[in-house]
């Protein structure tokens, strides 16, 4: 790693829940200042007042063009600056492909990946300034075939595209752009997708440990390092980093 979290400044969208809000606490006590960005108030602003000081909420959704604009505002307030951009915001959508919904397939597009494409080309000259990175989360549905996850497999895959395209088109300007493929890890969002609750999700994920090859699910902290990672690793841009515990090969445990 050739540069220090410590001092930097740091937009994370989906900053009230899950691996965003992991992400957050794992920047500020690297000794980051941190923004945090979701729709729901309760969520970031519990989050911001958990973090302490080094943290400011912001209550937007990243698919609209004037709370993308604040986002990016706070944190050039609360930072001084805009160093890295963690494009964790997303929604999960599970349904065969005969029961799909064209609308509901074009709002997930609009929030895992339009509105963060939008929301990097807001910020561009903020990043540039600060020669900074933009960090999105892919999934290792890319890598394995579940069925039912059509929809949101094909937007992770599309923000694996858009992360070596951007890298290329923002080198130049200095700005660093990588993906991070997390595993199965313990989240909100088959939750929010109504496909379980707490407790059912943790008992699947737990269930899903035979298919890593290291035998165990991740955890968010362990996702959140490897975004440090390529937010100050100064020479990396276009990577795809696959943080999954084996879960990608497809292989089963006995």
């Amino acid at each position: 790693m050739s540069r220090d979290a410590r001092g930097l400044s740091v937009l994370v969208t989906g900053g009230g829940s899950g691996l965003g809000a992991d992400a957050a606490r794992h920047f500020a006590a690297r000794g980051a200042r941190v923004a945090i960005a979701g729709r729901r108030a309760e969520r970031v602003e519990a989050v911001a007042r958990e973090i302490g000081p080094a943290c400011v909420a912001v209550v937007g959704d990243v698919t609209s063009a004037a709370d993308r604009a604040r986002m990016r505002d706070a944190a050039l307030a609360h930072g001084g600056r805009l160093d890295a951009l963690v494009c964790a915001a997303g929604n999960m959508l599970r349904a065969p492909i005969e029961a799909l919904d064209e609308r509901a397939v074009l709002d997930l597009f609009h929030t895992n990946v339009v509105g963060h494409m939008a929301l990097v080309g807001a910020s561009v000259d903020a990043l540039a300034a600060a020669r900074g990175a933009v960090v999105f989360f892919g999934s290792v549905h890319t890598r394995r075939a579940f069925p039912g996850a059509s929809a949101y497999a094909a937007t992770k895959g599309a923000l694996e595209s858009i992360t070596r395209v951007l890298a290329a088109e923002l080198g130049p300007r200095g700005i660093r752009v990588s993906c991070v493929v997390p595993g199965a890890v313990p989240s909100e969002i088959n939750v929010r997708a109504g496909l379980a609750t707490d407790a059912e999700n943790r008992a699947r994920l737990e269930g899903m440990a035979a298919m890593h090859a290291l035998g165990r699910i991740g955890s968010g902290a362990e996702v959140a390092e490897a975004v440090e990672h390529l937010v100050c690793a100064e020479w990396t841009t276009g990577a795809v980093l696959e943080v999954d515990g084996g879960l990608g090969l497809g292989v089963t445990r006995a």
